[in-house]
């Protein structure tokens, strides 16, 4: 449900005063980030507090639990040594503030790029390593009910479906789909997963750990699902040379779990997780376009995300094609195919260009939330002038025949996709770090 900050204000003292956490002392704050849930600081008493809850009733349908099993997550978590926050309350229909919950406020913050610039990055692997692999020490007794199983060919299967019902037709992704059901391991001991544990859902001051945050898709599951997360492209954001979470080498996130956890790793496991997790990531990213439209979330993020939906094809697709023909790896990738651009009345590209750089110009005007979502908007007008000199070529039929294994990354077909994500990419995130990789292994241009 939208809020305004009056009724928010007001749900929040309520929370304080039925709780007992001392008078509310503070307009609350919204926080930047976060992909799909609201958190707003703010203080009470002597001290602060952040509130997280969903942008919508209608956006909690279909999950397979609330909020207070999510919050009893945390403090189970919490019992295990894990470095997670303390909830003090979860949200109930009276407060007014629709599903969510509260906590107390940790030091710290949980933006990559300052994170990423931490004087001792390898310690901050270990703890990260340590923290996660005493989340997994959890089993189903120690959790309310609720908290689901996965079922890996059931879950390939789900993931299948929502491709299908976003119109089927991305033939990377029907490739990795179809990858995921010819490699699908064999169930093991279902351990407490996180579910989200990675760059921007941990919180640290300095070089330490001071919370693990987001927990809203904890399942039990295959401990290297969890591993493997951490370690896709997208969440090392400037430090695409660091694989494990940014911070550094993949033995080493590895090694430090393994010490901790006294288990051993399957390298084959890991990488099943990781083509698994990126095709769930490319299809969580097309699917907040379908939310944007229903209007269950109107928030200008949820359509410019869906456009990142390229940056996980990229990956995907540097990772299927390590199994390809090596005389198909070997081929060149063909020049970009450009529309030519009247010379007359301004172009779409160019309207958005415009629109751009005027507001670039009330950027000192804004700060907090605002001034994120501005980036977000000048981020969404920067593709759609990209958009205007582009002339895609893949269909639909390309991809049932990936998906039916009828075609595959052989006669060309590798060559053709490469040259197409790569025009993608550069269209929606062209300054993704796996880009100039990928563009620099796949055509020597730097």
């Amino acid at each position: 449900m939208g809020i305004s900050a009056d009724e928010l204000s007001a749900g929040l003292a309520r929370v304080c005063a039925r709780v007992g956490l001392g008078a509310f002392s503070s307009e609350p704050q919204r926080l930047t980030g976060g992909a799909v849930m609201e958190s707003w600081r703010f203080a009470a008493g002597d001290s602060a507090y952040v509130l997280r809850r969903a942008p919508s009733l209608a956006f909690m349908a279909g999950r397979p639990y609330g909020h207070a099993v999510e919050a009893a997550l945390i403090e189970a978590a919490r019992a295990k040594g894990v470095t997670a926050p303390e909830v003090v309350a979860v949200l109930e229909e009276g407060d007014g503030l629709g599903s969510g919950f509260v906590m107390r406020a940790l030091p710290g913050t949980a933006d990559p790029k300052v994170i990423l610039a931490c004087d001792d990055p390898d310690g901050l692997l270990r703890e990260a390593a340590r923290d996660l692999a005493r989340i997994h020490r959890l089993r189903q007794g120690d959790v309310p009910d609720g908290v689901p199983v996965m079922d890996y060919r059931a879950a390939i299967a789900d993931l299948k479906q929502q491709f299908m019902d976003a119109g089927g037709d991305r033939p990377i992704i029907a490739l990795g789909l179809k990858w995921l059901e010819d490699n699908c391991p064999a169930q093991v001991e279902p351990v407490l997963n996180h579910g989200d544990y990675r760059m921007g859902n941990l919180l640290v001051e300095g070089s330490a750990l001071t919370g693990v945050l987001d927990w809203e898709i904890a399942h039990f599951g295959d401990r290297h699902e969890d591993l493997a997360f951490g370690c896709m492209a997208v969440w090392r954001f400037a430090r695409y040379d660091r694989p494990a979470l940014g911070l550094g080498s993949i033995a080493d996130y590895i090694a430090a779990y393994e010490a901790e956890a006294g288990v051993t790793i399957d390298p084959a496991r890991f990488r099943f997780w990781t083509i698994y997790r990126t095709v769930w990531w490319a299809m969580g990213c097309l699917k907040m376009a379908a939310q944007w439209r229903s209007g269950a979330d109107r928030m200008l993020e949820r359509v410019v995300i869906s456009r990142r939906t390229s940056e996980q094809e990229l990956d995907l697709l540097l990772l299927l094609e390590e199994d390809a023909p090596e005389e198909e790896k070997a081929r060149q990738v063909h020049e970009p195919d450009f529309l030519a651009l009247p010379e007359g009345e301004a172009t779409f590209g160019e309207l958005a260009v415009g629109v751009s750089e005027w507001l670039g110009t009330i950027k000192p005007q804004l700060s907090g939330h605002d001034l994120f979502q501005l980036a977000v908007a000048r981020n969404a007008l920067g593709m759609i002038a990209r958009q205007s000199t582009y002339r895609a070529e893949w269909s639909s039929e390309w991809a049932e025949n990936f998906l039916n294994g009828s075609m595959a990354l052989e006669n060309g077909w590798l060559s053709v996709l490469r040259r197409e994500i790569l025009d993608r990419a550069a269209i929606d995130s062209p300054k993704y770090p796996a880009l100039a990789h990928a563009r620099k292994k796949w055509t020597g241009e730097e």
